[in-house]
Protein backbone atom coordinates (compact mmCIF):
# COMPACT_ATOMS: atom_id res chain seq x y z
CA UNK A 1 0.00 0.00 0.00
CA UNK A 2 1.21 3.47 -0.98
CA UNK A 3 -1.50 5.82 0.62
CA UNK A 4 -5.14 6.54 1.90
CA UNK A 5 -7.84 8.56 1.31
CA UNK A 6 -11.13 8.83 2.48
CA UNK A 7 -14.32 10.83 1.48
CA UNK A 8 -17.14 11.57 4.57
CA UNK A 9 -20.17 13.80 4.54
CA UNK A 10 -20.75 16.31 5.69
CA UNK A 11 -24.27 15.18 6.71
CA UNK A 12 -24.85 13.59 10.33
CA UNK A 13 -27.50 11.31 12.06
CA UNK A 14 -26.76 11.05 16.06
CA UNK A 15 -28.41 8.70 17.80
CA UNK A 16 -30.38 11.03 19.63
CA UNK A 17 -31.83 12.01 16.75
CA UNK A 18 -32.28 8.66 15.42
CA UNK A 19 -33.37 7.12 18.98
CA UNK A 20 -36.08 9.70 19.04
CA UNK A 21 -38.34 8.18 16.18
CA UNK A 22 -38.24 4.81 18.38
CA UNK A 23 -38.85 6.65 21.88
CA UNK A 24 -35.18 5.41 22.62
CA UNK A 25 -32.76 7.47 24.19
CA UNK A 26 -29.20 8.44 22.53
CA UNK A 27 -27.81 6.57 25.35
CA UNK A 28 -30.06 3.29 25.10
CA UNK A 29 -28.45 3.61 20.82
CA UNK A 30 -25.32 3.89 22.14
CA UNK A 31 -25.11 0.63 24.57
CA UNK A 32 -25.98 -1.61 21.81
CA UNK A 33 -24.60 -0.10 18.68
CA UNK A 34 -21.66 1.97 20.11
CA UNK A 35 -22.22 4.56 17.66
CA UNK A 36 -22.31 8.25 18.67
CA UNK A 37 -23.57 9.41 14.89
CA UNK A 38 -23.25 8.35 11.65
CA UNK A 39 -22.43 10.08 8.30
CA UNK A 40 -25.45 10.39 6.01
CA UNK A 41 -24.47 11.75 2.17
CA UNK A 42 -26.40 14.83 0.33
CA UNK A 43 -27.92 14.40 -3.04
CA UNK A 44 -25.58 14.99 -4.67
CA UNK A 45 -22.65 13.06 -2.58
CA UNK A 46 -23.41 9.73 -4.48
CA UNK A 47 -21.34 6.51 -4.68
CA UNK A 48 -19.25 7.13 -7.62
CA UNK A 49 -18.98 11.37 -6.18
CA UNK A 50 -17.63 9.99 -2.56
CA UNK A 51 -15.57 7.23 -4.54
CA UNK A 52 -13.36 9.79 -6.56
CA UNK A 53 -12.87 12.32 -3.72
CA UNK A 54 -11.35 9.69 -1.94
CA UNK A 55 -9.44 8.51 -4.54
CA UNK A 56 -8.45 11.15 -5.40
CA UNK A 57 -7.23 12.15 -1.18
CA UNK A 58 -5.52 8.26 -1.61
CA UNK A 59 -3.68 9.37 -4.77
CA UNK A 60 -2.53 13.14 -2.56
CA UNK A 61 -1.24 10.87 -0.07
CA UNK A 62 0.98 8.07 -1.94
CA UNK A 63 2.58 11.24 -3.78
CA UNK A 64 1.42 8.91 -7.27
CA UNK A 65 0.32 11.21 -10.41
CA UNK A 66 -2.80 9.88 -11.46
CA UNK A 67 -1.61 9.30 -15.09
CA UNK A 68 0.20 6.01 -13.40
CA UNK A 69 -3.06 4.07 -12.67
CA UNK A 70 -3.96 1.06 -14.48
CA UNK A 71 -6.58 -0.48 -12.84
CA UNK A 72 -9.46 1.18 -10.51
CA UNK A 73 -11.83 -0.93 -8.71
CA UNK A 74 -14.95 -0.14 -6.33
CA UNK A 75 -16.72 -2.02 -3.89
CA UNK A 76 -19.90 -1.43 -3.58
CA UNK A 77 -22.91 -2.82 -2.76
CA UNK A 78 -25.14 0.69 -2.98
CA UNK A 79 -25.08 1.98 -6.40
CA UNK A 80 -28.00 2.48 -7.25
CA UNK A 81 -29.13 0.19 -10.50
CA UNK A 82 -28.83 1.43 -13.78
CA UNK A 83 -25.98 3.63 -12.68
CA UNK A 84 -23.23 2.14 -14.60
CA UNK A 85 -19.92 0.95 -14.02
CA UNK A 86 -18.48 3.22 -10.78
CA UNK A 87 -15.28 2.49 -11.18
CA UNK A 88 -15.34 3.30 -15.09
CA UNK A 89 -16.50 7.07 -13.69
CA UNK A 90 -13.71 7.18 -11.41
CA UNK A 91 -11.25 6.16 -13.79
CA UNK A 92 -12.68 9.13 -16.35
CA UNK A 93 -12.59 11.94 -13.11
CA UNK A 94 -9.21 10.68 -12.60
CA UNK A 95 -7.96 11.47 -16.15
CA UNK A 96 -7.64 7.89 -16.90
CA UNK A 97 -10.36 6.57 -18.65
CA UNK A 98 -8.50 3.95 -20.37
CA UNK A 99 -7.55 2.20 -16.95
CA UNK A 100 -9.65 -1.25 -16.24
CA UNK A 101 -12.14 -0.46 -13.63
CA UNK A 102 -14.01 -3.32 -12.14
CA UNK A 103 -17.19 -2.82 -9.29
CA UNK A 104 -17.12 -5.84 -6.97
CA UNK A 105 -20.03 -6.72 -4.54
CA UNK A 106 -19.14 -8.57 -1.77
CA UNK A 107 -20.68 -6.25 0.45
CA UNK A 108 -19.02 -5.61 3.71
CA UNK A 109 -16.64 -7.79 3.17
CA UNK A 110 -15.61 -6.61 -0.41
CA UNK A 111 -13.06 -4.18 0.38
CA UNK A 112 -11.01 -7.02 1.56
CA UNK A 113 -11.83 -9.14 -1.75
CA UNK A 114 -11.16 -5.67 -3.90
CA UNK A 115 -7.73 -5.67 -2.34
CA UNK A 116 -6.63 -9.26 -2.81
CA UNK A 117 -7.55 -9.21 -6.19
CA UNK A 118 -5.56 -5.42 -6.93
CA UNK A 119 -2.77 -7.09 -5.30
CA UNK A 120 -2.31 -10.32 -7.19
CA UNK A 121 -3.48 -8.43 -10.52
CA UNK A 122 0.07 -6.34 -9.78
CA UNK A 123 2.22 -9.31 -8.53
CA UNK A 124 1.12 -10.92 -11.37
CA UNK A 125 1.83 -7.89 -13.60
CA UNK A 126 -1.54 -7.51 -14.92
CA UNK A 127 -1.53 -3.67 -13.09
CA UNK A 128 1.18 -1.58 -11.98
CA UNK A 129 -0.71 0.55 -9.84
CA UNK A 130 -4.34 0.38 -8.52
CA UNK A 131 -6.84 2.63 -7.05
CA UNK A 132 -9.43 0.31 -4.85
CA UNK A 133 -12.05 1.59 -3.30
CA UNK A 134 -15.05 1.08 -0.93
CA UNK A 135 -17.90 3.55 -1.31
CA UNK A 136 -21.25 2.95 0.20
CA UNK A 137 -24.42 5.46 0.73
CA UNK A 138 -26.01 2.52 2.79
CA UNK A 139 -28.62 5.16 3.91
CA UNK A 140 -30.43 4.79 0.66
CA UNK A 141 -31.69 1.31 1.43
CA UNK A 142 -33.01 1.79 5.35
CA UNK A 143 -36.23 1.90 6.32
CA UNK A 144 -36.87 4.92 8.28
CA UNK A 145 -39.06 3.05 10.51
CA UNK A 146 -37.34 0.16 11.52
CA UNK A 147 -35.06 0.40 14.71
CA UNK A 148 -32.60 -2.47 13.60
CA UNK A 149 -30.93 -1.06 10.72
CA UNK A 150 -32.10 2.70 10.82
CA UNK A 151 -29.48 3.22 14.42
CA UNK A 152 -26.81 1.23 12.36
CA UNK A 153 -26.14 2.48 8.90
CA UNK A 154 -24.19 5.43 7.19
CA UNK A 155 -22.18 6.53 4.37
CA UNK A 156 -18.82 7.09 3.04
CA UNK A 157 -15.88 5.93 1.17
CA UNK A 158 -12.36 5.13 1.59
CA UNK A 159 -9.75 4.46 -0.77
CA UNK A 160 -6.02 3.15 -0.76
CA UNK A 161 -3.45 3.10 -3.66
CA UNK A 162 -1.72 -0.25 -4.68
CA UNK A 163 1.71 -0.73 -6.06
CA UNK A 164 5.20 -2.63 -6.52
CA UNK A 165 7.35 -1.92 -3.55
CA UNK A 166 10.13 0.97 -5.47
CA UNK A 167 13.36 -0.78 -6.97
CA UNK A 168 16.14 -0.04 -4.33
CA UNK A 169 13.19 1.26 -1.61
CA UNK A 170 15.04 1.48 1.98
CA UNK A 171 13.12 0.08 4.49
CA UNK A 172 10.48 -3.21 4.35
CA UNK A 173 7.39 -2.48 1.73
CA UNK A 174 3.84 -1.93 2.38
CA UNK A 175 3.22 -5.75 1.76
CA UNK A 176 -0.01 -7.07 1.35
CA UNK A 177 -0.39 -10.86 2.62
CA UNK A 178 -2.28 -13.40 1.86
CA UNK A 179 -6.38 -13.61 1.77
CA UNK A 180 -8.34 -15.74 3.88
CA UNK A 181 -11.59 -15.85 2.52
CA UNK A 182 -15.33 -17.42 2.01
CA UNK A 183 -18.58 -17.46 2.14
CA UNK A 184 -21.86 -18.98 3.41
CA UNK A 185 -24.96 -18.70 0.88
CA UNK A 186 -27.21 -20.72 3.40
CA UNK A 187 -27.52 -17.60 5.56
CA UNK A 188 -27.87 -15.12 2.88
CA UNK A 189 -31.62 -14.19 4.51
CA UNK A 190 -29.93 -12.98 7.63
CA UNK A 191 -29.27 -9.51 6.13
CA UNK A 192 -30.89 -8.35 2.92
CA UNK A 193 -32.75 -5.94 0.57
CA UNK A 194 -35.96 -6.99 -0.19
CA UNK A 195 -36.98 -6.62 -3.95
CA UNK A 196 -40.55 -5.18 -3.47
CA UNK A 197 -39.44 -2.08 -1.41
CA UNK A 198 -35.73 -2.20 -1.72
CA UNK A 199 -35.40 -1.79 2.11
CA UNK A 200 -32.84 -3.16 4.17
CA UNK A 201 -33.61 -6.34 6.65
CA UNK A 202 -31.34 -7.45 9.24
CA UNK A 203 -31.96 -10.57 11.58
CA UNK A 204 -29.67 -8.57 13.71
CA UNK A 205 -29.30 -10.78 17.09
CA UNK A 206 -28.20 -13.95 14.63
CA UNK A 207 -25.69 -11.78 12.84
CA UNK A 208 -24.27 -10.81 16.29
CA UNK A 209 -23.95 -14.42 17.26
CA UNK A 210 -22.25 -15.44 14.08
CA UNK A 211 -19.78 -12.89 13.82
CA UNK A 212 -18.33 -13.16 17.44
CA UNK A 213 -17.97 -16.74 17.23
CA UNK A 214 -16.47 -16.78 13.61
CA UNK A 215 -14.89 -13.72 12.70
CA UNK A 216 -12.07 -14.16 14.87
CA UNK A 217 -11.27 -17.32 13.37
CA UNK A 218 -10.90 -15.62 10.34
CA UNK A 219 -8.49 -12.96 11.59
CA UNK A 220 -6.55 -15.87 12.77
CA UNK A 221 -6.29 -17.62 9.50
CA UNK A 222 -5.44 -14.37 7.41
CA UNK A 223 -2.55 -14.27 10.20
CA UNK A 224 -0.99 -17.71 10.23
CA UNK A 225 -1.68 -17.68 6.47
CA UNK A 226 0.82 -14.01 6.66
CA UNK A 227 3.25 -15.47 9.02
CA UNK A 228 2.53 -13.62 11.62
CA UNK A 229 0.98 -13.70 15.55
CA UNK A 230 -1.55 -11.81 16.66
CA UNK A 231 0.97 -10.40 18.97
CA UNK A 232 3.30 -9.00 16.13
CA UNK A 233 0.06 -6.75 15.10
CA UNK A 234 -0.37 -3.22 15.68
CA UNK A 235 -3.46 -2.36 14.22
CA UNK A 236 -6.39 -4.35 14.43
CA UNK A 237 -9.16 -3.01 11.72
CA UNK A 238 -12.00 -4.68 11.21
CA UNK A 239 -15.53 -3.64 9.68
CA UNK A 240 -17.65 -1.46 11.52
CA UNK A 241 -20.64 -3.58 11.57
CA UNK A 242 -21.38 -2.27 15.53
CA UNK A 243 -19.08 -1.97 17.90
CA UNK A 244 -19.80 -4.53 20.43
CA UNK A 245 -18.72 -6.71 17.52
CA UNK A 246 -15.71 -5.36 16.77
CA UNK A 247 -14.52 -5.46 20.54
CA UNK A 248 -15.46 -9.48 20.67
CA UNK A 249 -13.61 -10.03 18.22
CA UNK A 250 -10.49 -7.63 19.17
CA UNK A 251 -10.65 -9.60 22.71
CA UNK A 252 -10.56 -12.96 21.48
CA UNK A 253 -7.30 -12.53 19.20
CA UNK A 254 -5.09 -11.74 21.61
CA UNK A 255 -3.62 -9.02 19.85
CA UNK A 256 -2.39 -7.21 22.79
CA UNK A 257 -0.10 -4.78 21.32
CA UNK A 258 -2.63 -3.90 18.52
CA UNK A 259 -4.72 -0.24 18.52
CA UNK A 260 -8.26 -1.56 17.66
CA UNK A 261 -10.19 0.73 15.23
CA UNK A 262 -13.47 2.20 16.28
CA UNK A 263 -14.21 4.28 13.81
CA UNK A 264 -17.56 3.41 13.37
CA UNK A 265 -18.53 5.75 16.78
CA UNK A 266 -18.78 8.63 14.27
CA UNK A 267 -19.60 6.85 11.19
CA UNK A 268 -21.47 4.54 11.10
CA UNK A 269 -21.62 0.88 9.86
CA UNK A 270 -20.55 1.95 6.23
CA UNK A 271 -20.15 -1.23 4.94
CA UNK A 272 -17.54 -1.80 2.15
CA UNK A 273 -16.24 1.95 3.28
CA UNK A 274 -15.78 1.03 6.72
CA UNK A 275 -12.13 -0.52 6.83
CA UNK A 276 -10.70 2.34 4.57
CA UNK A 277 -12.33 5.02 6.33
CA UNK A 278 -11.02 3.23 9.74
CA UNK A 279 -7.63 2.62 8.27
CA UNK A 280 -7.37 5.88 6.74
CA UNK A 281 -8.45 8.11 10.42
CA UNK A 282 -5.72 5.55 12.67
CA UNK A 283 -2.82 6.61 9.84
CA UNK A 284 -4.12 10.48 10.57
CA UNK A 285 -4.57 10.46 14.40
CA UNK A 286 -0.56 8.18 14.15
CA UNK A 287 -2.18 5.79 16.07
CA UNK A 288 0.23 3.67 13.78
CA UNK A 289 3.20 4.26 11.47
CA UNK A 290 4.39 3.07 8.41
CA UNK A 291 5.72 0.04 8.31
CA UNK A 292 3.32 -1.28 10.65
CA UNK A 293 1.19 -4.72 10.14
CA UNK A 294 -2.79 -4.28 10.74
CA UNK A 295 -4.91 -7.04 10.36
CA UNK A 296 -7.78 -5.91 8.29
CA UNK A 297 -11.45 -7.91 8.29
CA UNK A 298 -14.56 -7.76 6.48
CA UNK A 299 -17.39 -9.89 7.03
CA UNK A 300 -21.32 -9.45 6.35
CA UNK A 301 -24.05 -10.02 4.08
CA UNK A 302 -23.96 -12.83 1.81
CA UNK A 303 -22.82 -14.22 4.05
CA UNK A 304 -19.26 -13.30 3.06
CA UNK A 305 -15.68 -12.44 4.87
CA UNK A 306 -12.50 -12.08 3.81
CA UNK A 307 -9.05 -10.60 6.00
CA UNK A 308 -5.36 -10.07 5.02
CA UNK A 309 -2.76 -8.33 7.26
CA UNK A 310 -0.97 -5.38 5.41
CA UNK A 311 1.84 -3.05 5.87
CA UNK A 312 0.82 0.28 7.23
CA UNK A 313 2.05 3.01 4.07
Amino acid sequence: MLGTGACRPAGRLTSGEVGVRFGRTARWVEARTGFVARGVAAADETVGAMALAAARDALDDSGLPAVAVDLVMVATCSSPPGAGVVAADVASGLGVPGAATVDLNAVCAGFCYAIAAAADSVRAGSARHAVVIGAERMTDYVDPSDLGTSIIFGDGAGAVVIGPAAAGATGEPAAIGPVAWGSDGSRASLIRVEPESQRMRMEGPAVFRWAIETVHRIALDACERAGVAPTDLAAVVPHQANLRIVDAVAGKLGAVRAVVARDGAGAGNTSAASIPLALHRLRRARAVRAGDLALLVGYGAGLTWAAQVVRVP
